[in-house]
């Protein structure tokens, strides 16, 4: 009784139990995209590898997707203005996460990744609607537990990860990851099916609808450069952009090349990746639920810096550690699991809170853009680095996060100018 008495008062469960309107929607249906995603990104870049795909091909295929999302981020502050964020929610999530699905189901060389990354670079529209969808009818006081039920939704993947082992070991990879593409696009497809049903416009939203409905999109597209001014007026948030910039960087060589270290230099078999994501998910999970919130109302900066301080260990571990050193890359994982969890939630809400609400999908979409061309080059980058040496794309790594402390201390300092913008929203 007394356990289930503090369950009921723990913060992320009072925030998933008060949650209303579209952010309730967004954060109870985000598990059927983010349980199926969590279960094949580990295995992406080692099934192009068995399909014959070599390293600088898989590095370029990101790069390729990156130079694409640049046009999607671009234009999707003026579509989601012009369509409404509901509407171009549910239209651009299948085209950038259904049809790839299936393309990446019965691919057979690289022909069929390209055109599924053509594809898949429209998410970029999405995440820019989905966002204003899920906080611009939300308190503020409540993004942090908000952003951590997100991320949870895709943790959640842990409790069946084991399985794909088991199936690999089975089956083999291909026909595997295979089966895994077709489950997720069954359960992605009804995630935006069943969203687009249980959402509304957004205030917000109704608004720029209004006054968008006798503009072309290049007209919309012109006023960017007004919007881009105020946003170089605004130091924290450019701050808190590099931060994002770090973090984009070291996610896409993390997700891309992470696989082919351990399987390739680390000589860890395939299946047993599986046991990792559940480890790294299931330590995320209780990090979640025990630790965040009794930090959540913390100032970002000393969290956010023993996160770095965390992705710099982890780093360290993964270029140090000789084949087949189990204990020591479940160490790394660990090490990585806990930081990533401490970082993005902080992440998330600084930089939602320092937006002004008035221009939120121009100065996403702006902020998109930049993040995109500056992680672009870094696909290619890195598969260079990676048939030079598997570890190296990890070094890199490694400095980044050294960097991205720095921004942190940096962004501490620096007023958060927009506030007063926010509390008058």
């Amino acid at each position: 009784m007394n356990i289930a008495l503090r369950l009921s008062n723990h913060p992320l469960i009072a925030t998933l139990r008060n949650l209303q309107g579209n952010a309730k929607s967004c954060v109870l249906t985000e598990p059927l995209w983010g349980i199926p995603y969590h279960l094949y990104a580990p295995y992406m870049s080692i099934y192009m590898l068995t399909l014959g795909l070599k390293d600088r091909q898989i590095g370029s295929l990101m790069s390729i997707g990156l130079a694409l999302q640049i046009v999607g981020a671009l234009l999707g502050g003026a579509i989601t203005d012009k369509l409404g964020r509901k509407r171009t929610t549910l239209i651009f999530d299948l085209l950038s996460w259904s049809i790839p699905c299936v393309l990446w189901a019965v691919a057979q060389d690289f022909n069929y990744f390209l055109a599924a990354a053509i594809f898949n670079s429209l998410w970029r529209v999405t995440s820019n609607s989905w966002v204003c969808l899920m906080v611009e009818d939300t308190p503020h006081n409540q993004l942090v537990h908000i952003y951590t039920w997100v991320y949870i939704a895709g943790l959640l993947s842990a409790f069946v990860s084991p399985i794909t082992g088991m199936l690999i070991n089975a089956y083999s990879l291909v026909p595997t990851v295979r089966g895994l593409f077709v489950l997720a696009f069954i359960l992605m497809t009804a995630k935006f099916f069943i969203l687009n049903r249980y959402v509304s416009e957004t205030q917000r939203g109704q608004i720029r609808m209004d006054e968008t409905r006798q503009q072309s999109f290049l007209s919309i597209l012109h006023e960017y450069w007004g919007v881009f001014k105020q946003f170089l007026r605004t130091p924290r948030t450019l701050t808190t952009l590099g931060i994002m910039v770090v973090m984009s960087i070291c996610m896409m060589i993390n997700g891309t090349f992470w696989g082919i270290l351990v399987t390739e230099k680390l000589r860890i078999p395939t299946q047993y990746i599986a046991l990792y994501t559940f480890a790294r998910s299931a330590l995320m999970l209780v990090f979640f639920f025990v630790v965040m919130p009794r930090i959540g109302g913390l100032h970002f900066k000393k969290p956010m810096l023993v996160g770095f301080g965390g992705f710099v260990l982890s780093q360290l571990l993964l270029v140090s550690m000789p084949e087949k050193s189990y204990a020591i890359l479940l160490m790394a994982t660990l090490l990585e699991a806990c930081s990533w969890a401490l970082v993005n939630p902080f992440i998330d809400s600084m930089f939602i809170v320092t937006v002004d609400p008035l221009e939120r999908a121009r100065i996403m979409a702006i902020v998109y853009v930049v993040i995109i061309a500056l992680t672009s080059p870094f696909g290619w980058i890195a598969g260079r680095l990676s048939e030079f040496n598997r570890s190296l794309p990890f070094v890199l790594n490694l400095g980044l996060f050294v960097i991205g402390g720095g921004l942190v201390v940096l962004a501490a300092r620096i007023p958060a100018q927009p506030a007063q913008v926010i509390q008058n929203e």
